[in-house]
């Protein structure tokens, strides 16, 4: 098995434009060598995935996290407090995740998902990121792990409502907000300037007035068991395991790996940065998935 570090394919930083063409002409010959041949494939794809579209990412190169983690389910459940900042800062964040469209990492998937949909294999997603774009681009079998951003849903009678509809009310409701400083932050959140929490209003439930939260696991809960089934099932039937823009340093999708590991189905990653499953890695590219995939699945089924 070939170890993160014996290819010379790695340790490429900065944006996508500055990339040696050279190193990137030596992932794609290899990245297509490689997966010339498997007609069942799984991606496991993480933030880093999304970036190009503009929605940020939480961890660092060495898999470390770059800002304090996002509210706890115990905390947003338990505190008044902690739901007037999560919808705060939600408020101003939205707008920017609702307007990402899929980059070209999420567009090559989908074509390498049909292409092999065309000669009878499959191509399966499973994805820690809540932001819907690998549907927008066009994947038919995907698992969210961690749910969607784009509704919310009532703790109390279980109301699902649109997100972007929320958002309406979420205006409507803290005029006072109007003019604050916001500095963009992963998965629709926002760093706020100046706001005194305790005067937001925090949106409820049109049916029944209780408590809404977006349809996401957050941190501290469990992702649902059938749908972590499911994802084991496609595991252990997939040729190769590819992860896509994930450290996977959390247990909700490490998991996964582990279990290709103990199957002895190969792992191989695009990610630009540590990964929790480099040492099970049978080769890892730390360029740009964006400019990666576009050419590698150019390359394998013509452009």
């Amino acid at each position: 098995m070939q170890r993160p570090g014996e290819n010379d394919l790695s340790a490429v930083s900065g944006p996508a434009d500055s990339i040696d063409p050279r190193v990137l002409d030596r992932a794609v010959a290899a990245l297509t060598e490689r997966f010339a041949d498997y007609q069942r494939l799984l991606v496991l794809s993480g933030a880093g995935l999304s970036t190009a579209s503009g929605i940020g990412d939480y961890r660092d190169h060495d898999g470390n996290y770059k800002r304090p983690p996002p509210v706890t389910i115990q905390r947003f459940l338990e505190s008044t407090a902690a739901r007037q900042r999560y919808w705060a800062r939600s408020l101003f964040g939205w707008p920017a995740f609702a307007a990402a469209r899929p980059n070209p990492a999420h567009l090559a998937l989908a074509r390498w998902e049909a292409a092999l949909r065309a000669r009878g294999g499959w191509l399966k997603v499973i994805t820690q990121n809540v932001d819907g774009l690998h549907q927008a681009a066009g994947h038919n079998e995907v698992i969210e792990l961690h749910g969607s951003l784009h509704d919310v849903g009532c703790l109390d009678c279980g109301a699902v409502e649109p997100r972007a509809q929320l958002q309406h009310r979420l205006l409507a409701e803290n005029p006072q907000l109007m003019g604050t400083r916001a500095t963009l932050a992963p998965d629709g959140d926002a760093d706020l300037e100046d706001v005194v929490l305790d005067s937001v209003s925090v949106p409820q439930c049109l049916a029944c007035g209780g408590r809404l939260k977006p349809t996401v696991v957050f941190f501290g809960d469990s992702v649902p068991r059938a749908a972590v089934e499911s994802a084991y099932r496609w595991v252990e039937a997939a040729d190769a395991l590819l992860i896509v823009g994930s450290s996977v340093m959390i247990h909700s999708s490490f998991r996964f790996c582990r279990r290709a590991r103990d199957q002895s189905i190969p792992l191989v990653a695009i990610n630009r940065g540590k990964t929790r499953a480099d040492s099970w890695l049978e080769q890892k590219f730390e360029v740009p998935c964006e400019a990666l995939l576009p050419r590698a699945v150019n390359q394998l089924y013509g452009s």
